[in-house]
């Protein structure tokens, strides 16, 4: 059951050098400061990360919840609602870099890649979903089932599907100088707002689910375009037989997940530590019934 009240982050006031979509960090040392400048692109800056996930509880949880009714979550909405946790948690991974500065994302955004149907010939889209810090895995998996219903069918286009379509009416050298241009406008923090809105590239994580495909995860690259600093995926599912504490060989159910992100953003022992947070809900869901006893802030 879900708490009456919810924490809220203090209201900011924009400052000088702020964007829309985030704050300058300012006081960083000079060390993060630099990195930007050295490591000038996402690709130059990408980090790998891999685990397993260990589905045991979260197995048993989902069929507790679909005894007493609740038949539309599964590991799709866990994992994703895993997530806008531990961004809300762990602030210092929802940070872009941009114009070789430091931002913290005023919101937290996934971007999640969707196959209409589960053919070679169907399409593919991408949606993104806005969450709030405090949202619950009810919260997460209603705004994830909404999101999932509208563009399920072939004849559906999103907002990011109609743009991508009308910049692909004008000829290639228009196209690349139309690109270039988002580049410059993006970098100086000056792109449109209703451009943003549409990019799944400006998003705090993009997720993959290749378990859906039947294949385990992979590597996926971030992108430079736009100010996506992490890129996650999951595969399927599968059985590993290991020795428990007593020596005894017993069988577990793992998904494997592999994460690629932006190293600018916060040092290898805070990547460290907000996985292991991220893994610790995987040991018990039931946290994500309710909402965080705080919202955690990034620095200033």
């Amino acid at each position: 059951m879900e708490a009456t009240t919810r924490p809220t982050a203090r209201p900011r006031k924009r400052r000088w050098g702020d964007r829309y979509d985030g704050r300058r960090l300012r006081s960083l040392n000079a060390f993060y400061q630099i990195t930007p400048y050295i490591m000038r692109t996402r690709s130059d800056a990408q980090v790998f990360f891999e685990d397993r996930i260990d589905i045991g509880h979260v197995e048993k949880w989902l069929r507790h919840n679909r005894d007493e009714g609740h038949r539309d979550i599964g590991f799709l909405h866990v994992f994703m609602a895993a997530m806008v946790r531990t961004l809300s948690q762990r602030p210092q991974l929802n940070r872009f870099i941009a114009g070789q500065r430091i931002y913290a994302r005023n919101e937290i955004q996934i971007s999640l890649a969707l196959k209409k149907r589960l053919q070679e010939d169907s399409p593919e889209t991408t949606v993104k979903l806005t969450f709030l810090p405090t949202d619950t895995i009810t919260d997460v998996a209603r705004t994830i089932n909404a999101a999932v219903g509208e563009n399920k069918s072939a004849d559906a286009f999103n907002d990011t599907d109609s743009t991508a379509r009308l910049f692909m009416l004008a000829p290639g050298f228009l196209v690349r100088f139309l690109l270039w241009l988002v580049r410059a406008l993006d970098f100086h923090g000056k792109l449109p707002k209703a451009l943003h809105k549409v990019s799944p590239f400006h998003t705090s994580v993009f997720v993959t689910d290749l378990g859906s495909l039947g294949i385990k995860s992979i590597y996926h690259h971030i992108y430079d375009l736009g100010t996506t600093s992490i890129f996650a995926a999951f595969g399927e599912k599968e059985v590993v037989r290991e020795p428990d504490r007593d020596g005894r060989t017993v069988a577990r159910r793992y998904i494997g997940m592999k994460v690629v992100g932006d190293e600018r953003i916060c040092d290898g022992h805070y990547f460290a530590m907000s996985f292991r947070y991220m893994a610790s809900l995987f040991k018990d869901p039931s946290v994500l019934e309710r909402p965080p006893e705080a919202v955690i802030e990034d620095v200033d």
